[in-house]
């Protein structure tokens, strides 16, 4: 049954839910009823029984004999036919019975709640009373003669459970009547009940990649079960959408760098083979096209690197870890001949006061190659925007008062800063602030990318600030990396 309602539709399941409800209400309103309307019955029977039992005692009258003896009339005694009796003195002494019945005699067992009990008499279940009294014959003389009188009164029961069978029957096909009644009505009800999550499904299927319009009904919204799911889904378009236009952007831009690159390189080539160079020329041309390679090439490498940042899929072994501390160190050696160029002094701010104190280390949950290329990332790019006799100083610093503990990283450099308008874009995929595209400051407009796809992927947050000002020269860029402590 569980496996049938698995693969079944909300509603059937719902359905079968009420009805089974429904279903167990009915059998205990039955039920109930049986016990109540058998009680309901018997007592007025056993009031009814008592007042024939006291009819028959009354009869008991003088026997106007010697002896003080009592006698039963039965001459105006009236009860039904098939109701059975017989009366006899406490001592055994039977002073008479119905026609209809052989008798029990002294020894009618009692009933253990009272002095009802049943038996069986021609083939019928009869329900016994078994009741004591008293008579006085001749109160007036010496006080009379007291006599204990025994009356026994049985009377049929089947009409009783025929009333009590009856009664309960009603109860029953009532309640399979709202059980055939509420079935439909119940269906229709959720029917409706469902339209306007059938709507947001139908909405939801015409959204396509060439058509991201999604405006789920006011049915939906105002629902309260539905709204959450409603809210998710146009979250989840949303998100779907930019990364579609993210990624065809990704795309045309990819191609056209790649494009203007080996068409460069092409447009060389095809130079020297027009005619004719002499050695020198022709070192030259292999020269560029070898500086035009390795610009493709590392704009092929950015391109790697920027789609394993932004893969989400995890390893199977435990996460990694790096020191972050150590990849400052292995950035700033690896940039020292470019800063050397550059004439630009890189500073690494010591985490206390102490110079001389050994440097903590700081495990962040990033891969030491992705920890290295972000440090080289963010630390070139400083680097490149530097004027000469200038510091980029990088500091790091330990938020052991967050929760959770976090690293933050700042690199600062001295350089003329960013156009604020330009700041919401710097981390967008071939984005360059600068116009010009040399190969100075151009770069290729995916390390920011990149490094902004690594430190999300680790759970952390990345942000530029730059205030240019010709007021006050040499405010520069810092970049500020916020990363959660491993482990």
């Amino acid at each position: 049954m569980k496996l049938f309602l698995q693969h079944r539709s909300i509603a059937l399941r719902l359905i079968a839910a009420v009805l089974a409800v429904e279903l167990l209400s009915s059998i205990l309103v039955v039920v109930l009823s049986f016990g109540y309307e058998r009680h309901i019955h018997f007592r007025a029977f056993d009031v009814a029984l008592r007042g024939r039992a006291d009819s028959v005692l009354g009869a008991v009258q003088d026997a106007d004999d010697p002896g003080d003896n009592v006698m039963l009339d039965q001459a105006d005694l009236h009860v039904p036919p098939e109701d059975v009796f017989e009366v006899f003195e406490l001592d055994g002494r039977l002073l008479g019975r119905s026609s209809n019945w052989q008798g029990a005699g002294p020894g009618v067992p009692e009933h253990p709640w009272g002095d009802f009990s049943q038996t069986i008499l021609n083939g019928h279940h009869y329900r016994v009373l078994r009741m004591q009294g008293s008579r006085t014959v001749d109160p007036g003389i010496h006080g009379g003669k007291l006599h204990q009188i025994v009356v026994v009164y049985g009377s049929p029961t089947h009409h009783i459970w025929h009333v009590i069978r009856s009664a309960v029957q009603f109860y029953a096909a009532g309640s399979l009547l709202l059980l055939v009644v509420t079935g439909p009505l119940i269906a229709w009800l959720l029917h409706r009940g469902l339209l306007p999550l059938r709507q947001l499904a139908a909405l939801a299927t015409e959204v396509s990649v060439d058509a991201w319009q999604f405006s789920p009904p006011a049915s939906a919204r105002a629902t309260p079960e539905l709204a959450p799911l409603t809210q998710a889904l146009e979250s989840v378009l949303q998100r779907l959408e930019r990364s579609f236009l993210q990624q065809r952007a990704f795309v045309s831009d990819a191609a056209h760098e790649l494009k203007t690159a080996v068409a460069v390189v092409k447009s060389s080539l095809q130079l020297l083979s027009m005619k004719r160079r002499t050695a020198r020329e022709y070192e030259e041309g292999l020269e560029r096209c070898l500086a035009d390679s390795l610009r493709l090439e590392a704009l092929v490498a950015d391109m790697l690197n920027l789609a394993r940042a932004e893969s989400a899929t995890a390893a199977s072994g435990p996460q990694a870890s790096a020191d972050l501390a150590a990849c400052i160190g292995q950035a700033v050696a690896q940039l020292a001949t470019v800063a050397t160029l550059r004439e630009v002094q890189v500073r690494v701010a010591p985490p206390h006061e102490d110079a001389e104190q050994e440097t903590t280390p700081v495990q962040v949950p990033v891969a030491p190659e992705d920890c290295t290329l972000l440090l080289t990332n963010l630390l070139l790019n400083a680097l490149q925007h530097s004027p000469a006799a200038s510091t980029v100083e990088v500091q790091l610093t330990v938020e052991a008062g967050q929760n959770p503990p976090a690293a933050l990283l700042r690199i600062q450099d001295q350089g003329h800063g960013i156009d604020p308008a330009a700041l919401p874009f710097v981390f967008d995929r071939f984005y360059r602030g600068d116009p010009s595209r040399t190969r100075t400051t151009g770069g290729t407009g995916l390390g920011l990318a990149v490094s902004k796809a690594i430190v999300q992927k680790a759970g952390g947050t990345i942000a530029i600030a730059s205030q240019p000002d010709p007021a006050l020269p040499n405010q520069g860029t810092t970049v500020t990396v916020r990363l959660p402590i491993a482990g």
